[in-house]
């Protein structure tokens, strides 16, 4: 009690001094300096990150107002690296080909390389154990019998569902309330359909009825079996016996066994001493479900146990298993549990819809149906089955060491050999295995050695992948065809494959092919697997590979190994594989000819057997149009005729297939091939008439090919007999039925015959109404094809027909839209000028121009800039009265806040800057030009560049004089900015630069030029040429305005540097110094530069004696005595660059004073470069070549054969191959003054080799 008190004490203090506290927070004494809530001016909460809690929205705005004079702020804040980055800075892992492959191209991986076959030309029988062609043939009908049945079956099971949907539509019973059920219904079940009466049965001997004695050993068969039925009113439910359909028991049998109707929603009970519950219907899902012989809680203990024995089993166990509760009879506790389950399930059993309703208000509520795979776990028991049990769980054993397995650290692999990626251990895996070479037989050898060099070819360093791929080449045939396919091919179906390894194991195959040749044939078809899909990969170069191998196979195997390895993939079941046979087949057309093919072709495409067949034949004839264009034009009459019959194919796909396939033969042979059409003309014309859908696009495709082809007279008429069909599929709603119909009416348009008058009466109201939607313009493909289309409809109508109908869609909401206007005015404004437009459309064009390149918000902006320009450069000198307001929308803009908009202005003046000159507004660019120059402050170096751009443009046409700000001011401007790393900006600021220096150098002093000179030695490091090339020329200019010496001196110091490009670029500089100053300026310094023993300065004279000769030509004779001691001594330098570019000098030098009378030092010159044709280095020996090439055109070929003549018939095959090389390109360059030279021979007796015209006599 003393403890009850001490509480009571301390929690009535407690209460005390809270109230306490509340009255002082009550008192209201200064008010008037503080608020009464203590809290005001406190964080309420600490945020997670700093964008959590807003501050005030006028505070806000004014911070974005602050930061929008600077970078936004998200440029300040370090970003996270994303995947582009990644791939930007070369750290981004390579992507895998199956992460780029659709569906559709996935299907590849399916495939099974099939075993290899027979080889049909080999002089043995096969084996039983070899596949032959007739056994392959087998396999594909029994897979296609199998796909028909599959497809019945399915069929009939869709059939089905749907009759029984039927049904259930039609007897669908009126929704019953609980109150309309009779008392019998719910004492005994649902009420079923009237059953058939006892009389109506035909008669049958008397059979087991269900009042007839207990069947007894010995009576079971007496009787016929009468046919047996339920009747509700043949039994009555006895205690122990529920359900009402059961027969009398069984002997031995006590009555009150095992209830059967027990369900799992009825009260648990002891057998016999339950009331019976009321029959209902019984459901599969009251089937307790059955483990280790289980049986229904509350069951009847089991023969020889008597009821209320101790439970039979484990049940005394720790922890209870299912089996346990189920096998004995039950002891108090366990009853007692399974009715506290029960009654725990019931309190928490879900709630129904009317519970649901009455509890959530009717309105805001919706009801959603649950999935259909969704099966709730409700009872006990079947948590229980679904738990783990000691019973259930197998024992600990201990495992056995894999001595093989990997961990973190990959092992190193034995031999050199290069990495090993996780998904290559299955295919070289064996390569880790330390065994003993020796030991092995000689198959596993080779096989362990192709491995070896696959695995270098795949992950090894490039020289290691060089000699496997050289080692693979040259010991194909040893190796054998079928080892080496056998590990190849699986790498290429391997799903992490990437693209540079496929590249590789791809070149291996080609490489392979042509060494093996005939060998192949036995794996034509495992190949063709594997490389079929490369002819459908969305990357051109992979299809070119694809082809290539495809073409040496089908060269190497020949045509009758590759049609029986294809043969059975023409009518396979799946249309993948039928694609790509039937462009693999185009491929071996393309290599082996298409006249070998056509009686093949022929057979396929007039199969009765499969209509997939059909199919895939015409499909070929299409993919070789495609494939080889023009080519088909011989063959064309043939291929016409084998798929002419497509058309009134029974199969729709078919007709489809074989109208794309005349579209294809029709665009291969254009212009040329009307008369092979003949036979096809009229199926199409009824096609067109009678089909709808896919179909009807492909005929009309078909037609819009053939058209263009007819004479003037015949495609007039027939384009206006097919103009109805197309004027009435206008208003298709399929995609690709408009693409179609737009490229026909493009056709048809260009067509010669058909009359402009025509096109503006009949067709533009319609092709108006329906194409010329917002809708067109969302979709990139239609896009482009309704605006060629309008194009070419532009070129016969003109341009005010066009322009004047879509000009007032310049100011259309849709941004899209306006882009696909412009785009369009653009082109046909540029393609027939403006002088069809009046001053009234003018007057539209230019505010509707202007409206939209004020609203784009998009970032292509090049179009919207495109169509200005063009428009105004367009109508010339008519632009004048709106060139005011033209540029004070550029000036506005180039103050706006966004880069985008700013770049966009400045970009606009480069392209106006020429109008404005023709229109006399010299005032208004130099006002620009000032605006501009005020802008070269800007930190967005792609607006810094449009800006530079700009001024470049204003500069060009307004000239050096009126410019303004002055040279003077402007270039030292330009000089800070030529530092910036901006490709944009660098590119930009030297073609001003280097404009200034050519035309206006004399404004600026020379230091100034000085100072842009060491800028300029930084540029030549610029990776885009462009930029590396004005560079140079800027030198140029340069020179010429301040002379050459300083330039020279900074640039002969220049190539001392380790970089090879700028050395290069820097002899390039001094040779265009040279070309521009004379040679004379140059010469002495650049000489003087080689006694430098450095080989970096020594290679750069020597390169730009090279450019220097290249670029003065003729002027070179002046100067060749001078130079000629100095190649002397380059030509027989160890250094091997020092003989190649000295060899590279001598070309230009020989070649620009040809025919000067020089020919005293070339030959002298030609002595030193003689010996060292023997040289193996390529570029040595291409430039000593091509030096030879330089003597022949300027000494003359008799000079060089004599040269020539003495190694031709040397004793060693090295030798006389460099000689004959020599000669054959000495025939070829000079073939008849060679003839003049040849040595004289003695005749012999009936050959008369002298040529007296040929004897000269001086």
């Amino acid at each position: 009690m003393d403890d009850d008190s001490e509480i009571q004490r301390l929690k009535e203090e407690r209460q005390k001094m809270e109230k306490d506290l509340a009255a002082l927070t009550s008192l209201t004494f200064d008010t008037d300096l503080y608020s009464s809530n203590k809290f005001e001016g406190y964080e309420q909460s600490i945020a997670v990150n700093e964008d959590d809690d807003n501050a005030d929205p006028a505070e806000n705005e004014i911070a974005r107002k602050m930061a929008s004079f600077t970078a936004p702020k998200q440029y300040y804040k370090e970003p996270l690296r994303s995947g582009e980055e990644d791939e930007m800075s070369g750290f981004k892992q390579p992507g895998k080909i199956i992460d780029r492959e659709d569906d559709y191209r996935r299907r590849r991986l399916n495939r099974i390389i099939s075993p290899e076959r027979n080889d049909p030309f080999q002089d043995k029988t096969p084996g039983p154990e070899v596949r032959t062609y007739g056994d392959v043939m087998k396999e594909e009908a029994l897979k296609r019998k199998e796909e028909e049945v599959r497809r019945e079956i399915a069929k009939r099971k869709k059939e089905e569902e749907e009759n029984k949907e039927k049904e259930k539509d039609v007897e669908k019973p009126k929704k019953r309330n609980r109150w309309d059920m009779s008392q019998d219904e719910s004492a005994g079940g649902t009420k079923k359909s009237k059953a058939a009466s006892d009389w109506d049965m035909p008669d049958s001997t008397p059979g087991i009825g269900r009042w007839d004695a207990t069947p007894t050993p010995g009576r079971i068969g007496d009787a016929t079996p009468s046919v047996s039925r339920k009747n509700r009113w043949d039994e009555t439910p006895t205690p122990g016996r529920l359900n009402d359909s059961e027969s009398t028991p069984a002997g031995g049998v006590t009555p009150g066994a095992t209830p059967a109707g027990m369900a799992w929603d009825a009260t648990p009970k002891l057998g016999g001493l339950a009331t019976p519950t009321p029959k209902r219907q019984r459901s599969r899902w009251d089937e307790t479900p059955a483990t280790m012989g289980s049986a229904t809680p509350g069951a009847t203990p089991a023969a020889a146990y008597t009821p209320g024995v101790t439970p039979f089993g484990a049940v005394d166990m720790a922890t209870p298993t299912p089996n346990a509760l189920m096998r004995g009879a039950m002891t108090p506790e366990q009853y007692n549990l399974l009715r506290w389950e029960k009654d725990i399930e019931d309190r928490n059993r879900p709630l129904t819809d009317e519970e649901l309703d009455s509890m959530f208000p009717e309105e805001g509520y919706k009801i959603l149906e649950p999935p259909a795979s969704y099966v709730p776990i409700r009872t006990p028991a079947r948590k229980l089955l679904a738990t783990p049990t000691p019973m259930g769980t197998p024992l600990y054993n201990i495992p056995e060491e894999n001595r093989g397995q990997q961990f973190d650290v990959p092992k190193e692999l034995p031999g050199g050999l290069p990495f090993m990626k996780p998904e290559d251990y299955q295919y070289f895996g064996s390569l880790l295995n330390e065994e003993n070479e020796e030991e092995l037989s000689p198959e596993e050898q080779k096989e362990r050695k192709i491995m070896k060099l696959l695995l270098k070819v795949k992950n090894g360093t490039p020289p290691q992948r060089k000699t496997a791929l050289r080692q693979l080449t040259d010991k194909a045939r040893e190796l054998g065809a079928g080892p080496l396919f056998n590990r190849i091919l699986p790498l290429l179906m391997q799903p992490t494959l990437e693209d540079q390894e496929r590249h590789l194991l791809v070149k291996v195959i080609d490489r392979v092919l042509y060494k093996l040749d005939e060998l192949v044939r036995p794996y034509v078809h495992k190949i063709l697997v594997v490389i079929e899909p490369l002819l459908i990969d969305e990357d051109y170069y992979a299809r070119v590979e694809g082809r290539e191998i495809i073409s040496n196979l089908s060269k190497a195997a020949g045509l009758a190994t590759m049609i029986a390895a294809m043969r059975p993939d023409i009518d396979n079941i799946d249309e993948y594989v039928r694609n790509t046979t039937a462009r693999a087949f185009s491929v071996v057309a393309s290599a082996l000819g298409i006249p070998a093919l056509l009686p093949f072709l022929k057979a396929v495409c007039q199969s009765k057997k499969s209509w997939q067949a059909r199919h895939t034949g015409i499909k070929i004839v299409q993919q070789i149009a495609i494939l080889i264009g023009c080519a088909v034009l011989p063959h064309l009459r043939s291929l016409v005729e084998i798929i002419e019959h497509g058309l009134n194919d029974e199969n729709q796909k078919v007709r489809t297939i074989t109208a794309l396939s005349l579209a294809a033969l029709a665009e291969a042979s254009a212009p040329y091939g009307i008369e092979s059409f003949d036979s096809v003309l009229k199926p199409l014309w009824k096609g067109i008439r009678s089909h709808r859908g896919k179909v009807l696009a492909a005929f009309l495709k078909a037609i819009g090919f053939i058209i263009p082809l007819m004479d003037a007279i015949y495609a007039s008429y027939y384009t206006k007999e097919v103009m109805v069909i197309l004027i009435r599929e206008f208003q298709s709603p399929d995609e690709e039925m408009k693409k179609i119909v737009l490229k026909v009416v493009k056709q048809c348009v260009s067509t010669e015959g058909v009359e402009a008058e025509y096109i503006r009466n009949d067709i533009l109201p319609e092709f108006f109404r329906n194409f010329w939607v917002r809708r067109m313009a969302l979709d990139r493909r239609n896009y482009k094809q309704l605006v060629e289309t309008t194009v070419e409809i532009a070129n016969k109508v003109g341009v005010a027909d066009i322009v004047g109908r879509i000009v007032e869609d310049l100011k259309d909401e849709s941004e899209p839209y306006r882009r696909m206007v412009m785009e369009t005015i653009e082109k046909v404004v540029a393609n027939l000028g403006a002088s069809d437009i009046d001053a009234r459309l003018e007057e539209l064009l230019i505010d509707g121009i202007l409206y939209a390149f004020q609203e784009q918000t998009s970032d292509d902006a090049n179009v919207m800039l495109n169509g200005f320009g063009a428009v105004v450069n367009s109508l010339g000198q008519r632009v004048k009265p709106y060139l005011p307001q033209i540029c004070g929308t550029i000036k506005w803009r180039l103050n706006n806040k966004s880069a985008k908009v700013r770049q966009q202005a400045a970009d606009l003046i480069s392209r106006i800057a020429v109008v404005m000159k023709q229109c006399g507004e010299e005032q208004l660019m130099g006002h620009l030009g000032v605006v501009l120059y005020e802008y070269l402050g800007e930190e967005y170096p792609e607006v810094l560049g449009s800006i530079l751009g700009a001024l470049k443009a204003i500069v060009n046409v307004i000239g050096m004089t009126k410019m303004t700000p002055p040279i003077k001011d402007l270039l030292p401007r330009l000089t800070p900015i030529l530092k910036n790393r901006h490709e944009k900006v660098q590119e930009n600021c030297i073609d001003l630069v280097g404009r200034i220096a050519d035309r206006g150098a004399e404004f600026v002093p020379a230091r100034e030029w000085m100072r842009i000179c060491f800028e300029l030695l930084e540029m030549l490091k610029a990776h885009k040429k462009g930029i590396r090339r004005a560079t140079v020329n800027t030198f140029g200019y340069i020179a010429k305005a301040i002379g050459p010496q300083d330039v020279l001196a900074t640039l002969l110091n220049n190539l001392k540097v380790q970089e090879r490009q700028n050395r290069v670029c820097t002899t390039v500089a001094i040779a265009i110094v040279a070309e521009t100053c004379s040679p004379f300026t140059v010469l002495p310094a650049l000489m003087n530069e080689y006694r430098v023993p450095e080989l970096n300065v020594q290679n750069g004279v020597l390169k730009s004696l090279s450019f220097l000769f290249e670029y003065i030509g003729e002027m070179g004779k002046d100067y060749i005595y001078a130079v000629t001691p100095l190649l002397e001594d380059a030509l027989m330098d160890r250094d091997l660059v020092h003989r190649q570019t000295a060899a590279s000098a001598v070309k230009h030098m020989a070649l620009g004073v040809a025919g000067l009378g020089c020919e005293d030092a070339l030959v002298h010159l030609m002595n030193y470069v003689w010996p060292n044709i023997f040289e193996t280095s390529p570029h040595v020996i291409n430039a000593v070549m091509e030096a030879i090439e330089g003597m022949r055109v300027s000494l003359g070929a008799a000079v060089v054969l004599n040269y020539c003549l003495q190694g031709l018939f040397h004793p060693a095959r090295k030798v006389r191959e460099v000689y004959w090389q020599i000669y054959n390109s000495l025939y070829i360059g000079a073939q008849d003054a060679v003839v003049a030279s040849y040595p004289v021979l003695e005749d012999e007796d009936s050959n008369v080799f002298s040529r007296p015209e040929l004897h000269m006599f001086v």
